[in-house]
């Protein structure tokens, strides 16, 4: 993995929780790489107890695995997990909250939408374009109202950011990002629930891809 940077702003086991998202995301700690606690510690400088909570975050989140005798693994993400259980799972929750924010959004979402696609707009980084795009359908999806929906989004938030990160089809032109993005944009603001509905199962299935 990549060298740490030595100051640490928040506390150590969230600082090493986004260290190791980002490597997973990223593709620098690959599928079947272990996890180990020693190794961890002494390239972070993280003491090993905040090393073990935080994999144990990362195994609730779906990006670690854990078998007898062989600890703590890089879990894969497969494209039948994304177009079988993820994208699904998308669907429902997003076309709801999505149908929602063009019947009720406030002047605050929708600059706020706004302000998420002008940034991708302008970033040059996939892992920039990957926080931006979730915070977009977070953002969303919290407007609705309903915190269970939110917190079944959030448990598979980290999923599709690695997915996005390492493998989604799409990627290839990040100009597309934006673009879609843009247009579901102005679906909400044109108040038109059924063109954000479509708008919005049309961009969640294009994670189905290769």
């Amino acid at each position: 993995m990549s060298e740490p940077v030595s100051a640490i702003p928040e506390s150590r086991r969230d600082w090493l929780l986004r260290w190791l998202r980002q490597a997973i995301s990223s593709g620098e700690l690959r599928a079947g790489d272990r996890l180990v606690e020693r190794d961890i510690s002494a390239r972070s400088g993280v003491s090993r107890g905040p090393v073990r909570e935080a994999i144990m975050i990362l195994e609730q989140e779906g990006l670690v695995v854990s078998h007898p005798y062989r600890g703590a693994q890089v879990a894969p993400v497969s494209q039948a997990e994304i177009s079988e259980i993820l994208v699904p799972i998308r669907l429902v929750i997003e076309r709801f909250a999505f149908r929602h924010a063009a019947e009720n959004a406030t002047p605050e979402l929708v600059d706020r939408l706004a302000a998420l696609v002008s940034d991708m707009e302008k970033t040059t980084s996939p892992d920039r374009l990957a926080d931006l795009d979730l915070a977009f359908h977070e953002a969303v999806i919290a407007a609705s109202g309903h915190t269970q929906t939110l917190s079944i989004w959030r448990t598979i938030q980290p999923r599709v950011r690695a997915y996005f990160v390492r493998d989604a089809p799409e990627h290839s032109d990040p100009a597309e990002i934006p673009r879609q993005h843009r247009a579901l944009l102005d679906a909400i603001r044109a108040a038109d629930p059924d063109a954000t509905e479509r708008a919005i199962a049309e961009h969640v299935e294009t994670y189905i891809g290769g």
